[in-house]
């Protein structure tokens, strides 16, 4: 098939719209569809009030609200022979049958030959969905199973039929995974598939077992959660999230669809709790509550946890465990003795032992098993890698001892393990027992593959340096949260000093859940705590020098964040080149929200970008103000494209949608910069002056008497008021990047000083939030 150019997606509810947003982040056009309700006054008021809805949806559903202008709202009715204009049909409608063969028979009568046709359903079998239609259409149709929210979920499953155009898939498969970033796993036809059938099966399976073992919603989230790899939601929270009354109809769906000799069936039971609990609106998150809730009454916010057994709330209160805080490993947990080893054993290892009998059955590949858990359930492992970690030997002993069957390609282990590393290469157990190599899709590139055959060129204790290949290395944070120290900043120096003898280019990028969340607050306490001054005014001061050298080193630096690039993080950003960044990063300069300003060289940065932005009027205080009203406010870009809004990021800078293709695409940027590069020129900027800053305190006064920004905010706000005025220089007088650096590095010392600083430390340290002050 031809590239995708234009896509419909027909079904406007919470799904069809989600999908078509992220069609329309991936910047191509998108016709949104549903029903015309009798007696509407508005034909197309479903697929309208739909858009109008996602726009006020948090987490956002549109990268942009440019984004949303790119959804045209139709209705089936009327506009159905609008889909001769595109290349690819999405159906999201009810999970009826009948009702989708109706629309299948429409569809073809006014499609162009070709044209994709894919169904969202992950119940119905792709047989069933083509039976008695032409083989024309049988050939361009597939099932492309989507999760929710379709922006932020990786995963999408795909089934093909016999008669699926292989090419017409490739197609869909390649569009879905460059343009809209999706991981594409591949199903066989089977009810579920892959991730929901198994993720079910464990959901019930936990729910049943705290029940029959009488264990509290929260101790079965403490244990089913971080010790297994799993989201801190653990089971019952994790229901709260996606909402209670989906799990019934999925039950429902695949009790009716798989044979009756599956394990599913053994694990099922009627839960009168759950059916109550949805009838009184108590469907989680969405919802009044669900197994958790939030009382408000009185004035007061108290969460509440459900009695399984009783079915009445009571004060929510933190499973006290620690032997589960002692436990060293998943294994460590499952030898617990009592009801807390007892409940993680009643509820891993039937969920292991289905995890192993779906392989040959919902897919021949146990790395795909694996992948569909890992980014459809947020879990760190897959079943298989879990296996790994745990003992297959020690899996399948304690299976068969609690009678369970255990599946031959458990049984067949014979010592070995499921993943393993040769010459430098992953590999994994095939269903026929033997090792394959990994293969990633072509235009992939990961630093965990690479690290498997390679050692750093410079190591510490906080950040590595690989060759990546071509004369481009890859400098990696490896610190906690990588939050940035003294040995990044150091090891980036030398790394410098590396790259200008031996290199082409430099990339920064980690494959963390986060590029950075800035600065190492916690040394930073810590030398507060002991009157260190000196020593932090020299933590700012080479960390200017550091990224003074990035900015003007004599070859290319690409920074190539993901997730939050916070503070330090981002104004690593603002001194490289360029950036190449994944759709889902969060930038922002948030140093005002922990009492500090921004002392790398952030804020002569920005303003040297808003100075140079043509939308704003000329003159150094627009500038000023537009710098002042986003780092005061502690602004975090929600998306890539957002940051490209509030100057975090370039026009020229690149934004990759899948995550697995960002070091590849950093790696080629920083190349075609090569040839014929020259560091930019050195900074001059003429700033508003003290009455700039006066205007400034003004008007956080002003947010101040609105209730919004408190004592502490006044005074955070005064001190960057005064780095964007220039201080004392008067208007007319033109600063050097060394002038503005000394005005950052002397705020910064004068707030890092206060109590009411060191207080907000302190709370993001124990509660990741800064107290209000």
């Amino acid at each position: 098939m031809t590239g995708i150019r234009k896509v419909a997606v027909i079904g406007a509810g919470v799904m069809g719209s989600g999908i078509a947003a992220h069609v329309a982040n991936a910047g191509v056009p998108v016709l949104l569809m549903d029903i015309v309700p009798k007696g509407a006054a508005d034909r197309n008021g479903l697929a309208k009030s739909a858009v109008a809805k996602l726009l006020k949806t948090e987490p956002a559903a549109f990268m942009s609200p440019r984004a949303a202008k790119l959804v045209e709202t139709l209705n089936v009715e009327d506009h159905l022979d609008r889909l001769a204009e595109v290349d690819w049909i999405i159906e999201v409608v009810i999970e009826r049958l009948e009702t989708k063969r109706d629309l299948y028979r429409r569809i073809d009568a006014l499609r162009r030959p070709g044209t994709a046709v894919s169904s969202n359903t992950s119940t119905i079998p792709l047989d069933a969905l083509v039976e008695g239609m032409p083989e024309a259409f049988a050939r361009d149709f597939l099932i492309t199973h989507f999760f929710n929210p379709p922006r932020y979920m990786r995963l999408l499953e795909i089934v093909t039929g016999p008669k699926t155009d292989p090419a017409l898939a490739k197609g869909v498969m390649d569009f879905a995974d460059r343009r809209l970033g999706k991981s594409i796993v591949c199903c066989k036809d089977q009810p579920g598939f892959i991730a929901n059938r198994l993720g079910i099966f464990w959901i019930q399976n936990a729910i049943a077992a705290a029940a029959d073992l009488g264990v509290p919603v929260e101790e079965a989230d403490a244990v089913m959660g971080r010790p297994f790899g799993i989201p801190k939601t653990g089971v019952f929270g994790l229901v709260d999230l996606v909402g209670l009354d989906l799990i019934p109809h999925t039950t429902r769906s695949l009790r009716a669809a798989l044979p009756a000799e599956d394990a599913f069936h053994a694990t099922y039971r009627e839960m009168p709790l759950i059916t109550r609990l949805i009838a009184d609106g108590y469907t989680g998150r969405k919802g009044k509550g669900g197994f958790y809730r939030q009382n408000r009454q009185g004035g007061q916010k108290t969460k509440e946890a459900i009695d399984l057994k009783s079915g009445a709330y009571r004060p929510s209160a933190k499973a006290d465990l620690p032997e589960l805080k002692e436990a060293k490993g998943p294994r460590a947990v499952l030898d617990l003795k009592g009801r807390v080893g007892d409940y993680a054993w009643k509820v891993v290892g039937p969920t292991l032992a289905y995890a192993a009998g779906l392989v040959g059955e919902a897919s021949d590949e146990i790395a795909a098993i694996d992948e569909a858990m890992r980014l459809g359930y947020n879990w760190k492992w897959g079943p298989f890698e879990l296996m790994d970690r745990i003992g297959g030997a020690y899996v399948a002993e304690r299976l068969a001892k609690d009678r369970y069957a255990v599946p031959p390609i458990l049984a067949g282990l014979n010592g070995r393990t499921f993943y393993r590393v040769e010459n430098g290469r992953r590999q994994v157990l095939s269903a026929g027992g033997e090792y394959e190599d990994i293969v990633r899709p072509e235009g992939v590139l990961r630093l965990e593959d690479i690290k498997l055959s390679a050692k750093p060129l410079l190591k510490n204790g906080s950040a590595a340096l690989w060759d990546i290949g071509d004369g481009v290395v890859c400098f990696e944070f490896t610190s906690q949260s990588n939050a940035l120290d003294e040995q990044i900043l150091v090891l980036l120096g030398r790394t410098i000093k590396l790259v200008k003898s031996q290199y082409k280019a430099l990339v920064v990028y980690n494959e963390g859940s986060n590029f950075s969340v800035g600065a190492n607050l916690g040394l930073a306490l810590f030398a507060a705590n002991i009157g260190a001054w000196g020593e932090i005014e020299k933590s700012v001061s080479l960390g200017q020098q550091t990224y003074g050298q990035l900015k003007y080193a004599p070859f290319p630096v690409v920074s190539a964040p993901a997730g939050r690039a916070l503070g330090g993080g981002c104004e690593i950003l603002l001194h490289s080149d360029a950036v190449q960044a994944h759709a889902e990063t969060y930038i922002g300069l948030v140093e005002a929200g922990v009492g500090l300003v921004p002392a790398w060289g952030g804020c002569k940065e920005m303003l040297a970008r808003w100075q140079s932005n043509p939308k704003l009027p000329k003159g150094p205080m627009p500038a000023a103000a537009k710098v002042f009203e986003t780092v005061s406010t502690a602004t975090v870009a929600k998306s890539a494209e957002e940051a490209r809004d509030l100057l975090f990021l370039r026009a020229t800078d690149g934004i990759t949608m899948n995550r697995d293709r960002l070091l590849a695409d950093a790696k080629a940027k920083a190349l075609s910069l090569v040839e014929g590069y020259a560091p930019p020129k050195p900074l001059t900027l003429t700033l508003p002056g003290p009455a700039g800053g006066v205007a400034m305190r003004m008007a956080a006064e002003g947010f101040a008497r609105r209730g919004i920004a408190t004592k502490h905010d006044l005074v955070v706000a005064g001190e960057l008021a005064t780095v964007l005025s220039g201080g004392e220089a008067d208007i007319l007088d033109a600063l050097d990047e060394d002038a503005i650096l000394e005005l950052e590095r002397e705020s910064f010392m004068r707030l890092v000083r206060t109590e009411a600083t060191l207080d907000r430390f302190e709370s993001v340290i124990e509660t990741g939030r800064p107290v209000r002050n």
